[in-house]
């Protein structure tokens, strides 16, 4: 049987989770949804957790460093796909090599579903 991979889309706009949403499954993927920063910790806790965070970083209650910070320590090989309007959050995170940008625009879904392969991929080749 084929392994599915889990996404965890955090984006404050529900129209933007759905939509990820219906897009992503279509591609196969099982998708978890939060609208801030706690229902992300709450599932990087409580249940098996995403294979890869597609994150809003202006999700109600994130603060760009502590949060991703408490990700990584709970989950160092996570990668996380910063999906946002404005390039220059690109910056403001810190270097990792699991940790991409795709900006927010009215074409990024074929981008960032591009991405997420991409680092599927990787990921499977590494193992």
């Amino acid at each position: 049987m084929e392994k599915r991979y889990i996404i965890l889309i955090a984006d404050r706009n529900p129209n933007v989770r759905k939509l990820l949403k219906r897009e992503l499954e279509n591609e196969g993927y099982l998708i978890r949804m939060a609208k801030n920063s706690r229902e992300v910790l709450y599932w990087s806790y409580h249940h098996e957790f995403a294979n890869i965070l597609i994150l809003d970083p202006d999700l109600p209650g994130f603060e760009e460093f502590p949060e991703i910070q408490k990700l990584k320590n709970r989950i160092p090989a996570l990668p996380i796909i910063v999906h946002a309007l404005q390039a220059d959050y690109s910056k403001i995170f810190y270097d990792s090599n699991l940790l991409f940008f795709v900006k927010k625009s009215r074409d990024s879904i074929k981008y960032l579903k591009q991405v997420i392969a991409d680092i599927l991929y990787e990921s499977i080749k590494s193992v």
